[in-house]
């Protein structure tokens, strides 16, 4: 094999090499950018109990910009998958894996055994159940729709196309124990050792995922479920080594490239090609895996792929039984299969110059100028492929910020032993987490503190201890919590300088469309952060209250929290919603400078954090606007820009008619119009 390899194989492949680190597949970027995908899953696991994962390219950190792949989710429910009986578990819903002749490989039914004892139910029919050949009650893969408010439907996923990238939601059911269909794979013979025994037997520990499709040559397509060992092939693709996992996505950009503009986009998958580079891993020994062997390795991914299609059979790398070409390669598209691969195999390498996906055919022929060694790789920004994880991130946060933190709980022993025995990216986000907790606690006691006819002052210094622990949490909510917590107290001073040291230190700009400016970018490229450093250097989360934080708040924001209601809110998960008011944080940072300064009588001062809250509404992304314009009316109006406070309310009425807190201070507006026309002023306004 070594003796057909062109003398140009290795130095292209060097080239290729580099070329690809220019696009933000090196090994550093690599590993930050799977290590915030991990993060941004402990967040929604927090949340969801640990029922929710991402997969899929995104967080194997398997892309570039030019590959555009979405973000895949998996949402668990909460059943009981069982192989056998003597599993059985009393009141918890459980399903028992069933399979018989007509089910294919890779697929199982799921019949619904009895709540109270352990003896599978036959002959019950409602809308989740379904009766089989064999009369037993199976669990229906069609009863999941309309779950999730979703944007498209597309088999079992879920399509939100709000964001920068398009999100895949689909919802399934976890296994306890290892399938018997992939039995074969935990013990078959591996002459180079991949993956190792301990990867396997913690693949073997994660188990399986059964997702809601069936077979398209089923007759029971309705009633089966797929088994995808989604956990064990990230851990694969995360274990794979610079020059395996950079043979992999070049393997998808060629498919991108050449194959799919004449096959179309259904008869070749990414998945196909990841399957194709697992069984080339496991079967070729390591020391092949090397950069100046790139090329010759896709060479081998391709030719395995040709040899695949010429017998049209594409087997699961975990259930080789289940073919994965049926319904995908046959008849024309084997030809154009088969004719595609082998013109690629022909012309041994040189086709990589026409690969315009991230440019990458230009930059290869532009290093040829200069000896591998000397190719500038500074010169390329690699911040943009960073850009999608680290939103997603963030989203997660803001999220948690929403749905989850408003436990009082929070210091009970249980609690505490769990975030001090957590390691790693857990107690990273336990860590940012409890601070943001500290935050809402310490603001609801002094809230409840203050409420008393007496202020009890113990009270109110334990509240400002925990809201000071807390303001570390991110670069401004925990200290804008902080700021109004010194304002309804009147200690202006304090206020003042807390401000102050929030607009010294921002730096998460909302500038651009993305939401993640590129100086926050360029900073996780070049730093080494830990998770609660990115958070509190370069993250400002949005600010959260809830109506027993209501004596710890301006008293502009009061009607803001109760004309909020889960009918407000445009999510998937509405039922974690309640009466609460969010802010964005760069106006409540102008907003809170605004009545600090009037206060103290700084007119100056006071004009310019107007003027600021103006600008970060016309110019700036805001999350939670019509908020936004609510507060900035009620600024206007004492002000005496009673005309302007009307034209701003109007807007957030079009914004949010239902449920407005526009409405009560349109009411609030009409009273001061008629102060000014008893002559209370002495100036005449046109209100309307």
């Amino acid at each position: 094999m070594t003796s057909n390899i062109p003398d140009y194989y290795k130095e292209v492949s060097l080239r290729m090499d580099r070329v690809l680190d220019t696009v933000g597949l090196g090994e550093d970027i690599r590993w930050k950018r799977i290590n915030i995908w991990i993060q941004s899953e402990e967040v929604r696991s927090m949340i969801h109990n640990g029922n929710h994962h991402y997969f899929g390219s995104q967080a194997e950190a398997t892309t570039t910009p030019g590959l555009h792949s979405d973000i895949d989710r998996v949402f668990c429910y909460k059943f009981r998958v069982i192989k056998d009986l003597e599993s059985w578990m009393p009141d918890i819903t459980t399903f028992l894996i069933v399979n018989d002749e007509h089910t294919p490989p890779g697929y199982v039914k799921l019949q619904w055994i009895n709540i109270h004892q352990p003896w599978p139910v036959y002959n019950v029919h409602s809308n989740n159940l379904k009766l089989d050949g064999y009369g037993r009650s199976v669990l229906s893969n069609h009863h999941h729709y309309d779950v999730f408010d979703a944007d498209e439907y597309h088999g079992p996923a879920y399509t939100f196309n709000k964001g920068i990238v398009k999100s895949d939601l689909v919802t399934g059911m976890r296994l306890n124990t290892w399938p018997d269909q992939a039995s074969q794979w935990l013990t078959r013979k591996r002459r180079h050792n991949w993956p190792s025994h301990d990867t396997i037997r913690l693949i073997q520990e994660m188990s399986a995922l059964l997702v809601p499709v069936g077979h398209k040559l089923s007759q029971e397509q309705h009633l089966e479920w797929r088994l995808s060992i989604s956990y064990g092939e990230k851990l694969l693709v995360w274990l794979f080594n610079s020059t395996q996992y950079k043979c992999y996505i070049l393997l998808k950009i060629i498919n991108k490239s050449f194959i799919k503009p004449v096959v179309g986009d259904d008869a070749l998958s990414s998945y196909h090609c990841k399957t194709c580079i697992f069984y080339l891993v496991e079967n070729t020994p390591t020391a092949m895996w090397q950069p100046d062997n790139l090329l010759l390795c896709v060479d081998l991914c391709l030719r395995l792929l040709y040899n695949w299609v010429k017998s049209k059979m594409c087997p699961n790398y975990f259930i080789p039984e289940e073919n994965m070409f049926l319904c995908k390669v046959y008849g024309h598209v084997q030809g154009q299969l088969l004719g595609v691969l082998g013109d690629l195999l022909s012309q041994e390498g040189r086709y990589l110059i026409g690969i315009s996906c991230d440019s990458i055919g230009h930059k290869l022929v532009s290093t040829c100028q200069v000896p591998v060694m000397e190719i500038d790789l500074q010169s390329q920004d690699v911040t943009h492929i960073l850009r999608i994880s680290v939103r997603r991130f963030l989203g997660n946060l803001v999220f948690a910020v929403e749905s989850g933190l408003e436990n009082d709980n929070i210091f009970e022993h249980h609690q505490l032993d769990r975030y001090f025995s957590s390691r790693g990216p857990r107690r990273e986000i336990n860590t940012i987490l409890w601070k943001l907790h500290c935050s809402i606690i310490g603001s609801k006691l002094a809230s409840k503190s203050l409420s008393l006819e007496t202020p009890d002052r113990h009270g109110v210094d334990m509240a400002q201890e925990l809201l000071l622990w807390g303001s570390s949490s991110d670069v401004a909510s925990g200290k804008l919590k902080l700021a109004a917590f010194y304002l309804v107290q009147d200690n202006l001073d304090m206020c003042r300088d807390v401000l102050c040291e929030i607009q010294r230190n921002y730096n998460y700009k909302i500038s651009e469309e993305e939401g993640v400016s590129q100086h926050t970018l360029q900073a996780i490229v070049s730093e080494n952060l830990s998770t609660t450093q990115l958070v509190s250097q370069y993250f400002a989360l949005p600010v959260l209250y809830h109506p027993s934080e209501i004596n710890c708040i301006p008293k502009a924001l009061i009607p803001e929290i109760f004309h909020v209601t889960e009918s407000n809110q445009d999510n998937e998960y509405k039922q974690h919603f309640k009466k609460r008011v969010i802010i964005d944080p760069e106006f409540y940072l102008y907003f809170l400078a605004f009545l600090c300064y009037q206060r103290q009588n700084n007119m100056s001062h006071k004009n310019v954090a107007l003027d600021n809250m103006i600008y970060v509404i016309r110019h700036k992304h805001l999350e939670y606007k019509d908020t936004s314009l609510n507060l900035l009316a009620y600024c206007l109006t004492q002000d005496g820009r009673l005309t302007n406070a009307y034209s701003v309310l109007c807007k957030s009425m079009k914004l949010k008619n239902e449920h407005s807190g526009a409405k009560w201070y349109i009411a609030t507006l009409i009273n001061a119009a008629f102060r000014v026309l008893r002559g209370e002023q002495r100036c005449r306004i046109c209100v309307f």
